[in-house]
């Protein structure tokens, strides 16, 4: 990788007819209901048909996945077509759920073209998925893992692989995938097109964006980890074991339809779910313990309305595509604060408003200081009537990213309180404990 041409997020509304997109495209976009490309697909669609190499930043919700669809389609289309439909695009990424996904919207896009697509991803039986590559696929959507285990098999070839796309890439280095893309790479042809998406620019994105990428186009849509403006951010401070009753009379009193709440263990969102469930509201978990076909059933629940409340771990994050959502909510704080902007990006969607709630113990306002800290404002913070959090500072939490706990306004009497300053900074050298309240 010799240079790199930037794009900046200079936002020009064009029309899709003038990105160059043939008219089998041009009907099944407008029978999607879109009327103009968003700024990454304006951006990307044109790079992507010259055959350049991309390196793209884009914000959760932003339309990416149609911005390398809709050209790899059109390419594919226009290229020879071999009898027997060996793979010629592959599109890895690191979630089942982002995996089916992305199958949806290339099936979607393809409707008036002569392709077939087929996603393979682990956690559920390998035969259907075999039969139906040996029919032959011309888009090959998968999962790292499920990928390498076939090709091991002798079931599938990548040897006709034309372009690769990485989505979600700093994710799947996040889950340890990185040994397992070396080895695809290895596997398919050194003269490809490559196109890498990112919700970050990270050192560690742009060493492996070096290792394989040729002179590539890098595309910015929007800055770095950012918030859509559609998307009302708010903060509740309670005790940690106050959260449950909180959120449940947020969703009862305030009438909530459909919320999606993120919890940071498996077994937290189990936990949830069922004190949901005791209280009269519909609700699922899904996370990595879940088979497939759980997890499958609980998203398509909450999609039709049938499931109120569907509690997740990180690994839906990214995953999810739940059409005008209109409630996140952070029942406890990522440690990582990059994962605060990918699960509020499930909100505030396709030019749709959103609320994103966070309820935050003391025990998280350094999670908060380095969320703050990313995305350079601070969050607006309020107490609700009857759920006053105590004033005592709770233990820190497990990882903190900054020492002090100055988010959390309550001063603690006695001796350690500091001075009478409403500042809210705790004396560094006294720290008051009080007993942990179960959820």
């Amino acid at each position: 990788m010799t240079s790199i041409e930037v794009l900046i997020s200079q936002i020009t509304y064009m029309s899709f007819e003038s990105l160059g997109l043939s008219e089998e495209l041009l009907k099944a976009v407008a029978k999607q209901g879109y009327t103009e490309p968003s700024p990454i697909q304006s951006k990307c669609i044109p790079v992507v048909l010259e055959g350049k190499d991309v390196l793209a930043s884009a914000q959760t919700g932003t339309g990416k996945t149609a911005g390398f669809t809709l050209p790899i389609l059109q390419i594919l289309t226009k290229g020879t077509q071999l009898r027997k439909r060996p793979i010629r695009s592959l599109m890895l990424t690191p979630t089942r759920e982002l995996a089916a996904q992305i199958l949806e919207n290339v099936n979607q896009y393809s409707a008036f073209l002569d392709i077939k697509s087929t996603v393979i991803f682990g956690g559920v039986n390998q035969n259907p998925q075999v039969a139906k590559l040996r029919a032959g696929v011309d888009i090959l959507v998968a999962t790292p893992g499920r990928l390498l285990d076939l090709h091991n098999q002798k079931l599938l070839s990548l040897a006709n692989v034309e372009i690769l796309v990485l989505d979600e890439a700093d994710r799947m280095l996040d889950m340890g995938f990185l040994r397992d893309i070396k080895r695809i790479l290895a596997l398919i042809p050194a003269k490809r097109q490559n196109l890498l998406f990112s919700a970050t620019f990270s050192k560690e994105i742009k060493k492996l964006a070096q290792g394989f990428l040729d002179n590539p186009v890098m595309i910015a849509a929007t800055p770095e980890n950012t918030t859509t403006d559609l998307v009302k951010q708010k903060a509740y401070r309670v005790d940690k074991g106050q959260k449950t009753k909180l959120i449940i009379k947020l969703i009862s009193e305030g009438s909530w339809s459909q919320v999606l709440v993120f919890t940071r263990t498996k077994h937290g969102a189990n936990r949830l779910s069922e004190k949901m469930v005791k209280s009269g509201i519909s609700a699922a978990a899904i996370h990595g313990n879940k088979s497939q076909g759980a997890r499958t059933k609980a998203l398509a629940g909450f999609k039709a309305g049938e499931i109120r409340v569907l509690v997740a771990t990180d690994i839906a994050a990214r995953g999810l595509d739940i059409p005008l959502l209109p409630h996140v909510v952070n029942f406890e704080l990522p440690n990582i604060s990059e994962d605060y902007v990918h699960r509020i990006g499930r909100t505030g969607r396709a030019g749709a408003s959103g609320e994103a709630i966070s309820l935050v113990s003391a025990d998280e306002v350094d999670y908060v200081r380095g969320i703050e800290r990313l995305l350079g404002e601070k969050l607006k913070t309020e107490v609700i009537e009857g759920f006053e959090p105590s004033n005592a500072p709770a233990e820190t939490a497990d990882k903190p990213q900054q020492k002090g706990n100055h988010f959390w306004k309550n001063k603690p009497k006695g001796k350690g309180s500091g001075n009478n300053s409403s500042s809210g900074n705790w004396n560094k050298n006294k720290r008051i404990k009080f007993k942990r309240k179960s959820n």
